[in-house]
């Protein structure tokens, strides 16, 4: 058996009181408080469930789980559970784009968050962008985090300033970050070092001519 409390508010307006039975990994029978009956799923629940719906006092009492259980209890889940805030951690990253219209595409992710809802937003020089924007849903981690990834297409133009926005009720304001389009250091670094490597093979390639040169007119 499985009771869960379902809260929508504080002020425990609209909270909600589900039971399930389960057999097997199959659910059998379900009390939604809201609904105020037991709902069959299988031939052996809906037995139960119109013998149990019967029995005044067996959905008295269930409906009073609603009071001792999740009103009861509700400080303590909304102090140890519901009212807790984890921050996404955003990465903005260019990525390959699929065969299309434009040439470029950049991705925002924003990873381990909680809880679930949350608003990632393109601003291209100040303006939200709407069109050519892909989005995932919020994915579940399985250790209570989300993560989402957001996808924008376009034309590159000189001068321009592409940002991803990311809303969450974790921050106090909405956090902006700002695509750099130059290359990060190691790539910097990769770049220079084969650019070195081609200098060097040039010098030595221009001293092996010249002493072949040399070599053939006798000078050495």
């Amino acid at each position: 058996m499985m009771r869960q409390c379902r809260y929508s508010s504080k002020d425990l307006q609209g909270i909600e009181l589900i039971t399930s039975y389960v057999f097997n990994k199959v659910e059998d029978i379900r009390f939604n408080s809201t609904v105020g009956k037991y709902v069959g799923y299988t031939e052996h629940g809906v037995y139960n469930a119109e013998a149990w719906n019967s029995d005044a006092g067996i959905l008295a009492q269930e409906l009073g789980e609603l009071e001792r259980f999740c009103k009861h209890n509700a400080d303590l889940h909304y102090s140890a559970i519901l009212d807790k805030t984890v921050a996404p951690h955003v990465r903005l990253s260019s990525v390959a784009p699929p065969t299309g219209r434009h040439p470029a595409m950049l991705m925002c992710s924003a990873y381990d968050f909680y809880p679930k809802p949350i608003r990632v937003t393109w601003l291209r020089d100040g303006g939200e962008v709407k069109s050519d924007v892909t989005s995932t849903e919020e994915l579940a981690n399985g250790d209570w985090y989300y993560q989402i990834h957001s996808h924008l297409e376009y034309t590159p133009r000189s001068g321009e300033k592409i940002s991803c926005m990311v809303e969450h009720i974790s921050l106090t304001e909405p956090m902006v970050y700002d695509w750099d389009p130059s290359l990060p250091e190691a790539e910097r670094n990769k770049i220079a070092i084969g650019a070195s490597g081609l200098v060097l093979g040039a010098i030595l390639a221009l001293a092996g001519l010249i002493y072949y040169k040399k070599k053939s007119s006798g000078v050495l």
